[in-house]
């Protein structure tokens, strides 16, 4: 006797493997509302750090444009003057 032909054999492996999926179905079936809501709790804090990230972005961009600005009209102030420590407009 073939174990491969045997009809009750294929039986029964067709209704252990459909006690597994609804023993599956079952056990995920309060998880998935558990998966969704973890998703949105992950959603949401994605969406908060990427704000918080481009708020850091704009104030770095804030103080680098500041720095510009003082870097600016430090060397103005530098080429203001010829080297002998008084501005040149009060020269006579």
């Amino acid at each position: 006797m073939n174990i491969t032909s045997d009809p009750n054999l294929w039986v029964i492996c067709g209704l252990v493997f459909v006690l597994g999926l609804l023993i599956g179905a079952f056990l995920t079936a309060g998880g998935r509302r558990k998966w969704k809501a973890r998703y949105r709790d992950e959603t949401t804090r994605r969406e908060a750090l990427e704000r918080q990230h481009e708020q850091h972005v704009s104030d770095a961009e804030a103080r680098e444009k500041e720095w510009r600005e003082r870097d600016s009209l430090r060397a103005a102030a530098i080429k203001d003057r010829d080297g002998d420590g008084v501005r040149d407009d009060r020269e006579i």
